[in-house]
């Protein structure tokens, strides 16, 4: 009887202490969760640290990349570490690796032998292998943008097996580096130190620091344009201030003449050059070009134009001859994709005459009274050309030729380039050379300078709201009366 009464007691108690060691597990399991919650927050963190380390240290994109697999190992654990990229072939590429990453494909006897050391056999990882979008675990993730876990890889049958125990994958995570819809790569992680294996928890980390890599890919990406375009801001600074620099600060007197000049460009960089200059106490020479391309290398072009022309200006009477030696000097150095049109007038007051070359540039507009025919003509006179940079000096010389014109007083000159007459208005429609010649004619009385600023405000009135698609240039010349 005793024994069954101290056999119900320890069953009791036995009773009694299993909740409670129930309970102490539970309680030591919910700790040791925290942990490991707590752990995989502190990588998180660290990872993110590590990014935004360096991002302030103004890393290249390959230098950035490298950081990334770098922390990959640092907050997973794992052996080594790969990020690959999609080329335009749609083909994924290794470009920055640490430790041993496994090849994608099996290893040929050629390279075997070729990796005689591993940190060779590192790059060859990185730049030779070279596989579809699509095929294996990493093409997979490419394709779907899903991340994947092979916890125990050594018994997936598509996991390729080397010869080289180094390389065997016990355990692989692969990730893609998506931020806002732009794919940035994948990154894979193998092989967590010792023999562990990764688990949910680590894919699920792996997920995030993905997401973090992504972010600072994208920030890395968006800080080096901000940084080319200041660059490419300043440039164009010292470009636009070259240009102004070239363009006359003042015009030049003739006696008998009176002279005015705008110039409006339409970016920060204009493609349009003009230039005034004296040749002779009665001989005026004018200069007005457009460059084909816009931005510095049009600008380039243009302080190059106008330094030639100045030296081989004076050497000539003839304009046709001195655009001639221009093209000879600047066609071997003119970019394939560029061009020049330019209009070389020398005005004499002496002879009362203008004798003007025109190298594909606009036509120049005269406006004089007409005694004989009792009124005002309004004339756009042309001559033969071609642009400079278009044809090699035979070709060239052989179509330009000079055209001589008489300027008399109350005549006046107007000299402009086509973004003043193709400017268009908010239905498309251009201000056209007809009424420009309509504004010359309304505003004939008035200054040189009162006679631009009218044009340019005809020009506004026609386009509206439209914005300035090109340069506005114009050089106006009257003869005075009298002179």
């Amino acid at each position: 009887m005793l024994l069954y009464l101290l056999l119900g007691l320890v069953a009791g108690m036995v009773l009694a202490i299993v909740p409670l060691l129930r309970a102490r597990r539970e309680a030591d399991d919910l700790v040791e969760q925290n942990q490991k919650l707590a752990q995989d927050r502190q990588r998180l963190f660290d990872f993110m640290h590590l990014m935004t380390e360096a991002l302030g240290e103004g890393l290249s994109r390959q230098e950035l990349h490298q950081r990334i697999v770098h922390a990959a190992i640092l907050c997973t654990g794992a052996l080594s570490a790969c990020i690959f990229e999609k080329s335009e072939r749609n083909t994924m590429r290794g470009i920055a690796v640490e430790g041993l990453f496994p090849p994608h494909r099996p290893m040929s006897e050629a390279m075997k032998d070729q990796a005689t050391t591993r940190a060779k056999f590192i790059e060859q990882v990185l730049k030779s292998e070279e596989f579809p979008v699509g095929e294996g675990i990493v093409g997979r993730v490419a394709q779907s943008r899903r991340g994947e876990l092979l916890a125990d890889a050594a018994a997936d049958a598509h996991i390729v097996k080397h010869d080289d125990p180094a390389l065997a994958v016990r355990s692989v995570i692969v990730v893609p580096l998506v931020f806002r819809d732009r794919f940035f790569g994948v990154l894979a992680v193998t092989n967590p130190a010792g023999e562990q294996l990764f688990t949910e928890t680590d894919f699920t980390l792996m997920q995030s620091l993905a997401e973090q890599a992504a972010l600072a890919l994208h920030n890395a990406e968006f800080l080096h344009l901000q940084i080319e375009k200041k660059q490419l801001d300043i440039d164009l600074s010292i470009a636009s201030g070259i240009q102004q620099m070239l363009l006359p600060r003042e015009t030049t007197e003739i006696v008998g003449l009176e002279i005015a000049a705008r110039y409006t460009p339409a970016q920060r960089i204009g493609g349009d050059l003009y230039d005034i200059f004296a040749l002779s106490a009665t001989r005026l020479g004018i200069v007005m070009a457009d460059v084909s391309g816009k931005g510095i290398a049009g600008a380039l072009l243009m302080a190059i134009c106008r330094t030639n022309l100045r030296q081989i200006a004076p050497r000539h009477d003839s304009p046709a001859r001195a655009l001639a030696e221009l093209n000879r000097t600047l066609a071997p150095e003119i970019p394939f994709d560029l061009y020049v049109t330019m209009l070389y007038a020398v005005i004499d007051v002496a002879t009362s005459a203008v004798t003007l070359a025109r190298a594909g540039h606009e036509l120049p507009l005269f406006v004089r009274h007409d005694v004989a025919a009792g009124g005002l003509r309004l004339d756009f006179v042309g001559s033969e050309g071609m642009a400079l940079g278009l044809a090699p000096d035979d070709v060239f010389s052989a179509v330009l030729v000079d055209h001589t014109e008489p300027f008399v007083a109350g005549d006046l000159l107007v000299l402009y380039t086509d973004g003043i007459t193709e400017a268009p208005n908010e239905e498309g429609k251009e201000f056209s050379g007809a009424r420009l010649a309509d504004a010359a004619r309304t505003l004939r009385h008035r200054t040189a300078r009162e006679i631009n600023a009218g044009i340019l405000e005809h020009v506004q009135e026609f386009t509206g709201d439209a914005p300035q698609r090109d340069d506005f240039t114009l050089v106006t010349v009257k003869r005075r009366a009298g002179a």
